[in-house]
C-alpha cells in the first residue's frame, strides 16, 4: 500500500495559504530542483516532478 503524499508539505506551505503564496513557493522550489540546474542528478529530477505534481493539484481550488 502506497503512503499518501502531503502536497502542502512538498511545497512548504500551510494548508490555509493563498494562491500567491502557493505559486511563489512552487517557483522557488522549481528553480532549485529543475533538472537543467542539476544535470545528471536523478534525485533532483524526481523532486522536481513531485513538486510539479503537487502544484498542479493545489493550484486548482476544486482539487484542494
Amino acid at each position: 500500500m502506497a503512503s499518501e503524499i502531503d502536497y502542502y508539505e512538498q511545497l512548504n506551505v500551510s494548508r490555509d495559504c493563498d494562491g500567491a503564496t502557493l505559486k511563489s513557493s512552487y517557483r522557488k522550489l522549481a528553480m532549485q530542483w529543475h533538472p537543467d540546474k542539476n544535470p545528471g542528478d536523478e534525485a533532483a529530477e524526481a523532486k522536481f516532478k513531485t513538486i510539479s505534481e503537487a502544484y498542479d493539484v493545489l493550484k486548482d481550488p476544486q482539487k484542494r
